[in-house]
């Protein structure tokens, strides 16, 4: 029999057992329980764990915070740690300067105003002095914007607050216009504002998960802040103020963030503190005086500290595994994430940690070049996904040759023949 005889018969016998298999690619590592295309379960990860591994939650439940509504969060990621009836709307005191001093710093960046622009004291600003705490500006002075914003952040000056109001927007009613209209960019689906100090007024509200949200937001992309906020005293016009936050001094990293009190609301406080590198932000609403404020706030934190760190799961250019390749020269490639992975989770929880392989494709083709987005690796602990990152290949796969193609398809086809007759 000739070559060219042998050739046809065998790419006649391509062809038909092709059309059994309706063309369907054997991968080097598939089987015939795959499952869907969204996800692919025979990926070999590098990297095994115990599949019926559960994370262990640090049980919250062995303390109820004594303030009618709190939570805890990891400032990186926006976490929550802790919450109780933290969706509630509750008057908010002089939290509400937190959104003050965001539109101030968020003006200050877009250079509509300066640090040392000097604001004229109006008499709606000075009367602020009348009443709950102030930094005690006189009608009609000139005083340095950095100094007002300081006296709102370290002294909560209501008075300040009108001023910055005035200076920013022309008017207290369009400044607080615009904090509304912020928090509703922001996603504070709890909060309304009705003036920039938080002085007792029908309508003025907000949760704690807006504040703890708010908080981060100001935080994270407005560090300065804590420059400031974390100052031991201020003096202004010859008089001396201590900061208001009890935490300052007392625990360990503590440099902010805001105090609040009236009858309505009650002793209220936004702690912040960072150790080890994981900062977390406390929220803490309505407690019945400063011991308790206090006390709920270093509750609170201690519990996000001694349970929790930010874990370093994974670093940019990891193999993860190897996926399949259809007519490739290679039949496999490996893949790599493109962006490092943190997380937080529960101290000693961080070899229980699973990654999961998901592509976009059910089948990927050669030619494969490298640095080839194919898909995602998920990161779980137990039900949670802590981080989604993509995937790509490590390596060029280059097509192989026709006939190389055509007799995999053979060697396939008998070996599944014989899979089959061994089966029967």
């Amino acid at each position: 029999m000739t070559k060219r005889r042998i050739f046809i018969i065998l790419l006649a016998l391509t062809l038909f057992t092709s059309s059994l298999l309706n063309a369907a690619p054997v991968y080097a590592s598939a089987s015939e329980d795959t499952e869907s295309p969204e996800t692919v379960s025979d990926l070999k990860a590098d990297q095994e764990t115990d599949a019926d591994a559960e994370s262990e939650e640090p049980d919250t439940g062995k303390f109820d915070s004594i303030a009618e509504a709190a939570i805890l969060i990891e400032a990186s990621t926006g976490k929550v740690l802790y919450e109780k009836n933290a969706d509630e709307a509750m008057p908010p005191a002089s939290i509400t300067k937190i959104m003050t001093l965001l539109l101030g710093f968020e003006a200050l960046e877009r250079g509509d105003i300066a640090w040392d622009d000097m604001v004229t004291i109006s008499e709606r600003a000075w009367s602020q002095n009348v009443e709950g705490s102030k930094m005690f500006l006189l009608v009609d002075t000139q005083v340095k914007l950095e100094d007002i914003i300081t006296g709102i952040s370290v002294v909560s000056a209501n008075d300040g607050c009108i001023a910055l109001a005035e200076h920013i927007s022309g008017s207290v009613e369009a400044f607080v216009q615009q904090m509304n209209n912020r928090a509703k960019e922001l996603g504070l689906s709890n909060s309304q504002f009705k003036n920039p100090h938080g002085l007792p007024e029908d309508g003025h509200y907000m949760s704690a998960r807006d504040i703890a949200v708010l908080s981060r937001h100001l935080i994270n992309n407005h560090p300065k802040i804590l420059e400031i906020e974390s100052k031991k005293d201020f003096t202004f016009n010859e008089i001396f103020q201590q900061n208001r936050n009890p935490l300052l001094g007392v625990y360990p990293g503590a440099d902010g963030l805001k105090t609040g009190w009236t009858e309505e609301a009650g002793y209220c406080l936004v702690g912040t503190a960072i150790q080890d590198g994981m900062r977390l932000i406390s929220v803490v609403l309505k407690t019945k005086d400063e011991a308790e404020r206090l006390a709920a706030s270093r509750e609170l934190l201690d519990y996000g500290f001694q349970n929790y760190e930010v874990a370093q799961v994974a670093d940019k250019g990891d193999r993860v595994g190897e996926i399949d390749v259809k007519n490739g020269k290679s039949l496999t490639v490996p893949v790599k994430i493109d962006d490092p992975v943190a997380a937080v989770i529960p101290k000693n929880a961080k070899d229980r940690i699973q990654v999961e392989l998901n592509l976009k494709e059910d089948v990927i083709s050669a030619p494969v070049e490298a640095g080839t987005v194919v898909g995602k690796a998920e990161y779980r602990l137990g039900d949670e996904m802590l981080a989604s990152v993509d995937i790509s290949t490590m390596e060029e796969v280059e097509k192989a040759g026709f006939f190389e193609i055509i007799w995999r398809e053979i060697v396939n086809f008998f070996r599944s023949l014989f899979s089959v007759s061994t089966e029967n």
